[in-house]
């Protein structure tokens, strides 16, 4: 008797704490409990020219970027451990579309969930094109999320959420 394995076996959550980054985690959670998957969060502090500037003009800029990070992965993991995921994640410092196709390959994911934010011409050439950086150093599949899920569909799907403490 051959042995189903589901679609995807292991999903790599990115996660930044912005509206797109909570967008990738619920859509990536639903996706995983469906399938029975494994759920891996990545929250990537960035250190790109931008956050350089940003130190050199005002120090523990960075400090306070890494503080903020924390506590987005922390509540980030618990919201997972509350949906039933077991506690699997890390948060590191470097350039994201590098750091998330590294983790990727590392856990030998199945299938990466992003968040997408629309960028202005001059952003995109400041912060280079992440999309397409994932896309050519992955091995997996991507998934861009952009459905928003509503609270009630969320929440009748995964069930209430216990109250972190």
């Amino acid at each position: 008797m051959v042995r189903e394995l589901p679609m995807y076996d292991s999903v790599l959550l990115a996660y930044d704490g912005s509206r797109e980054g909570r967008t990738a985690l619920r859509e990536g959670a639903l996706l995983a409990r469906r399938f029975g998957s494994k759920v891996f969060l990545l929250c990537v502090v960035p250190e790109n020219p931008g956050v350089r500037i940003g130190e050199a003009a005002h120090a523990g800029a960075m400090v306070h970027t890494q503080d903020v990070h924390v506590q987005l992965f922390e509540e980030a993991m618990e919201r997972l451990q509350a949906f039933g995921f077991e506690r699997r994640g890390r948060l590191v410092t470097g350039e994201p579309a590098a750091e998330i196709a590294a983790c990727a390959r590392e856990i030998k994911a199945d299938l990466l969930v992003v968040g997408h934010r629309k960028k202005s011409l001059l952003e995109r050439w400041w912060s280079g094109g992440t999309g397409a950086y994932l896309v050519d150093h992955i091995g997996c599949s991507l998934l861009i999320s952009r459905r928003l899920v509503s609270d009630a569909e969320f929440f009748a799907e995964v069930g209430p959420v216990e109250p972190a403490t």
